[in-house]
């Protein structure tokens, strides 16, 4: 299971009343609140970095609820960032809203490519020549960074006029 909480096991009715509590949470007057104030902080980033799996490293890196919790002041060693409760209680969201941020930010993304890679010297008849492997997203931070400030600004629902 993932630190968003988030398995293969949800279907029909279950997993249709969750994504209404996640659509309530982002669309209520406390998640809009919190997504204004998230994007705001992370616009104020030095360095639009975000890391995955926690929500702050010992460097001073960031996940995008760890942006938030920088900003705000909150001391994150104290949470576990595996807890989804303790993260929603501790900004003041729905544990559905976070769980649906995590997921966004340590699982949206594919962290690999795939390049193909041509294998010289002799080899087994049966062996090809051409490869496919996977390596590393290069740059893979600041890629989630530009994936989830769009995210987070295409859930800020705008004021009619």
């Amino acid at each position: 299971m993932s630190r968003s909480g988030y398995s293969d096991d949800c279907d029909g009715w279950a997993l249709i009343r969750w994504r209404g509590a996640v659509n309530s949470a982002i669309k209520g007057e406390r998640g809009q609140a919190f997504l204004s104030e998230l994007a705001a902080a992370l616009d104020a980033m030095p360095e639009k970095r975000l890391i995955a799996d926690e929500l702050e490293t010992a460097d001073g890196d960031f996940c995008t609820i760890g942006v938030l919790g920088a900003a705000r002041g909150i001391d994150m060693s104290k949470l576990d960032p595996d807890d989804r409760e303790a993260v929603a209680e501790a900004f003041n969201i729905a544990p559905a809203l976070a769980a649906e941020i995590v997921f966004e930010n340590d699982e949206g993304m594919y962290p690999w490519d795939f390049v193909e890679i041509e294998i010289c010297g002799p080899m087994r008849p049966w062996d090809r020549r051409v490869k496919s492997v996977c390596v590393p997203k290069a740059r893979q931070e600041e890629a989630r960074w530009h994936r989830m400030r769009q995210w987070v600004e295409s859930h800020i629902v705008k004021a009619k006029a």
